[in-house]
């Protein structure tokens, strides 16, 4: 299944997600190891197919003729019928498995994805506002010139602002470079190709949320609702069944019973050819001499203990990845609100205030540029903590529910990156 984009449409998170779900195909492979296990199950539930042999001997006998005997025989596997249920119930708990695993890769591919939408906005509106900022640089150098030309501004003041536009274009080609990467990302997380590729992201992300999710027994809600945690508690089931099987086969691995007949033929006094056929029975073991099953019992018992020890390890990391996500969560939620609250309307306020000083002939043109480009500074910074919180929001809900929680963080710096919604 292949789910197509209209083209030029502006894709939100949401959208984003439901289309790597769909045509990301790694995730469609994964899918395919379900079925494989039900394939499992199934060949467990069948009895073991019977083996039959026919020898026929004396061929082309002289006196008797086409042949002097024909021996028929046909055996059954004892032991694989006594230890079909264990091994049923072995391959189910597989099987159980492997629908988890699935379901974990469904989670990966959509935190994935959700981190990979929130880079790409973010990096394209920041784009937006190094266009703003070069605006103001362009301003300052092009008035720096004349000032220079008219002997009102020496030389050095003139390089000062020619260098700052030029490190600000500088700049805005890396964010511009940065946001396309971070847009292909999300293409190749989103299986797409060919005109599909021309979408567009928002121009911005979403505001912050006016409430936060609540930290009430959040350890407690990750250890129950981890994906990876319950695949890694129906290993340990798995195992312990498996301890189960190789116990009950510990001495005896291979037990048939084989029955069939004998059909013999004579030649008697009167030169007629009699037939004497005569009923069989074998049983066929293995002798435990010399490997009397406690190696292979060992091997059973450390690989469970290996699996107790790694859930109990994974239950531990659980509850503090839950931890760690959640204070990343408050942390880079409080630093956006401050931003947003106070030091943007600060900046705001002295780019106002720095206007009429210059309306009133009280500052020169300079400390103006200066102030909107610090406000512009102030704005990236901005976009960036927000960044950071949703990515915090997104690793969130991998901690809880499963997914990964490699990508951002609280604190995490980001490079300059392009942004600008639709049309890039």
């Amino acid at each position: 299944m292949y789910m197509a984009l209209s083209i030029k449409k502006t894709v939100d998170v949401d959208t984003a997600v439901q289309v790597a779900l769909l045509n990301n195909r790694g995730l469609q492979a994964s899918y395919a190891n379900i079925g494989m296990n039900a394939a499992e199950v199934w060949q467990q539930m069948l009895p073991e197919n019977p083996k039959v042999s026919i020898g026929i001997l004396g061929i082309a006998h002289p006196e008797l003729g086409l042949f002097r005997a024909v021996e028929g025989m046909i055996a059954a596997n004892i032991l694989s019928l006594a230890t079909r249920e264990k091994r049923v119930d072995i391959a189910d708990t597989r099987f159980r498995q492997a629908q988890l695993k699935a379901a974990m890769a469904t989670l990966t591919v959509a935190a994935d994805t959700r981190r990979a939408w929130i880079n790409a906005v973010s990096a394209f509106e920041t784009v937006y506002y190094l266009n703003q900022g070069q605006a103001a640089a362009d301003a300052a150098s092009e008035l720096a010139q004349k000032l220079g030309e008219s002997g009102a501004l020496n030389k050095a003041g003139q390089a000062r602002e020619h260098a700052f536009y030029s490190e600000l274009t500088g700049q805005k080609a890396e964010a511009r470079l940065a946001a396309k990467l971070a847009k292909e990302e999300l293409t190749r997380l989103m299986g797409l190709w060919g005109t599909d590729v021309d979408y567009f992201v928002p121009d911005r992300l979403t505001r912050l949320p006016s409430r936060l999710q609540t930290s009430n027994a959040i350890e407690g809600e990750a250890l129950q609702k981890r994906i990876d945690l319950q695949i890694a508690k129906l290993e340990l089931e798995a195992l312990a069944k498996s301890y189960k099987l190789t116990d009950a086969t510990r001495f005896v691995t291979d037990f048939e019973i084989i029955g069939g007949f004998e059909k013999e033929r004579e030649l008697n006094d009167d030169g007629d050819i009699e037939s004497l056929t005569t009923p069989q029975i074998e049983f066929d073991l293995v002798i435990p001499i010399f490997d009397s099953g406690r190696p292979r019992l060992r091997k059973a018992e450390l690989a469970y203990m290996q699996a107790a020890n790694l859930l109990a390890e994974k239950a531990v990391n659980i509850r503090s990845e839950a931890r760690s996500a959640y204070a990343g969560y408050r942390s880079s939620y409080d630093i956006a609100r401050h931003y947003k609250n106070s030091v943007l309307p600060l900046r705001v306020k002295i780019e106002e205030e720095a206007l009429l000083s210059y309306n009133g002939m009280i500052t020169n043109t300079f400390e103006l540029l200066a102030d909107t480009r610090a406000k512009i500074g102030t704005l990236l910074q901005s976009v960036n903590a927000k960044r950071v919180f949703w990515l915090a929001d997104a690793n969130l809900n991998a901690a809880i529910y499963g997914g990964g929680t490699s990508v951002g963080g609280a604190g995490e710096t980001m490079t300059p990156t392009s942004g600008g919604g639709g049309g890039h």
